[in-house]
């Protein structure tokens, strides 16, 4: 039926042309300066006559609109969403599909590359946004171009690169919770050789009060640690580029680039465990203490994040013959990544972890490329190879935890203590934040043996990961006004898995002849497991645009996604021992249908697409009650939805902007692979978008006055499957604007601006780990951030 649609969609859209503009239908114009160029097909091209759903946000757009990170440009992209819940933990969102998971085991869904090298790696993909070229988001399956990460779409990152001659920008800004940045860039260099080197230092003091540890607050000093406000960021990345052009034939462009975090905490907070003086709504202050053991445990004394990215990037183009060009891009990366986090969101010393992530990368891949009259062609190969492990580690007090926990294995534990007055389960914390658990409870499971029994566990899995692959691409011009295209890419993929942890058993429990760790997991006492597999696919694509005049295209795609079977390996019991458990999650497969159309009429530019997606085999990512997160298929799943954006220039000092996306993406009902999951709708994505707003540069003398007013909108989202309306958030819109005035042509900038301007209240995330344990946690986001910026460009 779908294939049917897609051919009959296609005919529509010939048919809809009248023959006169065919033959009038000139071939792709030459470019001008209001053009977006875009890579996207591994060449340059106007982005009207690519035959993709394809959004670039320029650098000076991300300037005008006062954006400087990922999740903030997402607000603006039709299809795109990315939730930073902290720069360790950022979820990718294209079209209802998330790709977020840290798990080593398993693969990326959303693909991110940093001029042109995969970095999709979740804990490693986080990047910094500073003096960039653009952002390209490109949606639907691309496997020819970005790879099989890319099984909904991918996001590209590509950095200013140098130029001949000398310029120099610094821009500065300072505001409300101390939120101080400064970025720059120097630039230099001739026709042959040129440098570039650019930075960026952000702070900001957390915007969520915590009160643990806090001499001048009253609170429960679990910690003893005076931990710092939430959610705030300390991060900087520098980044150097090197443009050799040797001739005119070859061009060689090395960029190194590092990235670095040393964020406080993430604000994970309870509706049952109250802190310290009974306050528990999601925006009130919160009392986080993490561990007393918290250094030598969970390798830091505070919550928060320590992460450093290193990334290095040759890439080299030559033109071998007219028409004919191979380029060669290789890349490598590492992160090494420790952010300590307060599961359970209150006072106790509960559910206290860190995620301790490291990773190697390595990229190459080769490309050669043929352009004529009548067609265009290419095709290469590329070489992916990745090692890296996800360590977590776990810290609590025996009698808290056993009274704190609502996992129905302790029942009777927490029976046994209610009746000795201590309450249990989410009561374990009392209305004031007050934790007769932790004075007590203890005491009473040992007999007076022992107030306090410090226990600490870890699990960690790693992945050796190779992928190898060819491809091509083949694009036929049987007339001026129309294209036809069509590619695979042939893979395949050695996955690796490895497996341990160290999960000693309760000294209670094991009193009352019970040898069980406290999260119920296996002990593997740091023997590493390891399972391994081959797999391969073959994943095309076609591709047809048809220009109907110089400024209306119309184009339609039909393309293939795979997300990489999971080689899931953990460990269980077995009779006295312990053995490996492994558990092989199917491919994911989505096959995308997608017609839109492309216009650049008088003052107006703008994309309208529709598209319907078929999954088989949908993985989701379920959180188990030992806090560790389980991939499972969940069956099929459909996914139709419109997607619109658009700019018009009013008059030469006016310019509107809008942006408009309807996804519902939901699993099929009457799925009996996973019928927890029957109807639930894609996690981390509203069902409507929209964006809005307007660009005014009013000259006055040598002086400009610019102002950029602009809105976001999201309905409803879920953040987890099943579907919870306790684990969701509701529609809301948040406002920004950014004034000011420019003088001596453009060189200086004084202005204001103002983010989330109606300081309106909303959540980025809810359930988290703590929801694997029955009491889930959340995430408020940003509250109104105010204050002025200065620049000077040399």
């Amino acid at each position: 039926m779908t294939g049917r649609l897609s051919l009959g969609l296609m005919a529509g859209l010939l048919g809809c042309v009248s023959s006169q503009a065919l033959a009038q239908a000139a071939a792709q114009p030459e470019n001008t300066p209001d053009d977006i160029v875009i890579t996207a097909q591994k060449r340059e091209q106007r982005i009207e006559d690519v035959p993709l759903t394809v959004t670039a946000v320029t650098g000076e757009r991300m300037r005008d609109l006062g954006v400087n990170s990922l999740s903030e440009v997402a607000l603006y992209v039709p299809g795109l969403r990315i939730q930073e819940q902290s720069a360790n933990n950022p979820g990718f969102v294209i079209r209802g599909i998330t790709s977020d998971s840290g798990s080593a085991q398993q693969g990326a869904r959303v693909t991110l590359y940093y001029n042109g090298v995969d970095i999709s790696r979740s804990r490693g993909a986080y990047q910094d946004l500073y003096d960039l070229e653009r952002i390209e988001v490109v949606k639907g399956p691309q496997a020819t171009l970005f790879g099989t990460a890319a099984a909904v779409g991918a996001v590209s990152i590509i950095s200013a690169r140098p130029r001949e001659g000398f310029s120099a920008n610094l821009t500065g800004s300072y505001g409300n919770y101390d939120r101080t940045q400064v970025s720059g860039y120097l630039n230099a260099g001739n026709d042959t050789l040129a440098g570039r080197l650019a930075f960026a230092y952000k702070y900001r003091d957390g915007y969520v009060r915590n009160i643990a540890g806090d001499p001048d607050v009253p609170n429960q000093n679990q910690g003893r640690v005076n931990q710092d406000d939430l959610n705030g960021q300390d991060q900087r990345g520098i980044r150097g580029s090197l443009r050799w052009t040797p001739s005119t034939d070859v061009t060689a462009d090395l960029v190194l680039t590092y990235d670095g975090q040393r964020n406080p905490g993430t604000a994970f907070k309870s509706r049952v465990f109250a802190p310290t003086g009974g306050q528990t709504g999601d925006f009130g202050y919160a009392e986080l203490s993490g561990s007393p053991f918290s250094k030598e445990v969970l390798g830091k004394r505070k919550l928060g994040l320590d992460r450093d990215v290193y990334d290095a990037n040759l890439t080299v183009q030559v033109d071998l013959a007219p028409g004919i060009t191979f380029t060669t891009v290789n890349g490598y990366r590492r992160f090494n990544a420790l952010e300590t986090f307060d599961a359970d969101g209150g006072p106790a010393w509960y559910l206290e972890f860190a995620e301790d992530a490291k990773g190697d990368q390595w990229n190459h891949e080769a490309r050669f490329a043929f352009t004529g009259d009548t067609y265009r062609a290419s095709f290469g190969w590329n070489a992916f190879l990745e090692d890296g492990f996800q360590r977590v580690p776990f810290s609590t007090e025996e009698g808290t935890y056993l009274a704190c926990s609502v996992a129905a294995a302790y029942a009777g534990v927490r029976q046994g203590l209610a009746a000795a007055g201590v309450p249990t389960g989410t009561g374990c914390v009392a209305a004031n934040g007050t934790i007769p658990a932790a004075t007590r409870a203890t005491a009473l499971l040992t007999r007076g043996a022992a107030t306090q029994i410090p226990y600490s566990s870890e699990f960690t899995n790693y992945g050796t990961n190779q992928a190898y692959s060819v491809f091509a691409d083949g694009t036929w011009i049987p007339i001026p006004a129309l294209e036809l295209t069509a590619g695979a890419r042939v893979l395949i993929e050695r996955r690796k898995s490895g497996y341990s942890s160290i999960q000693p058993n309760s000294r209670i429990l094991a009193a009352g002849g019970v040898n069980t760790s406290l999260l119920g997991t296996a002990n593997t006492n740091g023997v590493r497991f390891t399972a391994e597999d081959s797999f391969a696919a073959v994943l095309p694509r076609f591709n047809a645009l048809l220009r109907a005049t110089d400024g209306l295209n119309f184009y339609a795609t039909i393309s293939k996604g795979r997300r990489s079977p999971v080689v899931q390996l953990a460990a269980a019991a077995a009779g006295t021992g312990v053995r490996p458990n492994l558990q092989s999650v199917p491919e994911e497969t989505v096959w995308n249908y997608e017609g839109g159309i492309k216009a650049a009429l008088g003052g107006f530019t703008g994309t309208a697409s529709v598209f319907y997606q078929e999954y088989n085999g949908f993985q989701v990512s379920v959180t188990q009650p030992n806090g560790t997160a389980l991939t499972q298929s969940a069956g099929s799943a459909k996914n139709p939805g419109v997607e619109f954006e658009g700019t018009y220039r009013v008059s030469p000092i006016l310019s509107a902007f809008g942006s408009f996306a309807y996804i519902d993406g939901k699993i099929d009902r009457g799925n009996n692979v996973a019928p927890t999951f029957a109807g639930a709708r894609f996690r981390l994505q509203p069902k409507t978008t929209a964006s809005g707003g307007i660009n005014l540069r009013v000259p006055f003398g040598s002086a400009t006055f610019y102002a950029v007013p602009s809105a976001t909108y999201q309905s409803k989202v879920f953040f987890e499957l099943p579907n919870s309306d306790a684990i969701s958030q509701g529609g809301y819109t948040l406002v920004n604007l950014r004034a000011g005035i420019e003088l001596a042509g453009g060189r200086y900038r004084i202005g204001g601006f103002a983010r989330n301007l109606g300081n309106e209240k909303y959540l980025i995330d809810a359930g988290n780990t703590g929801g694997g344990f029955g009491t889930p946690t959340y995430i408020r986001g940003e509250p109104r951030f105010y204050g002025v910026e200065v620049a000077g460009t040399f």
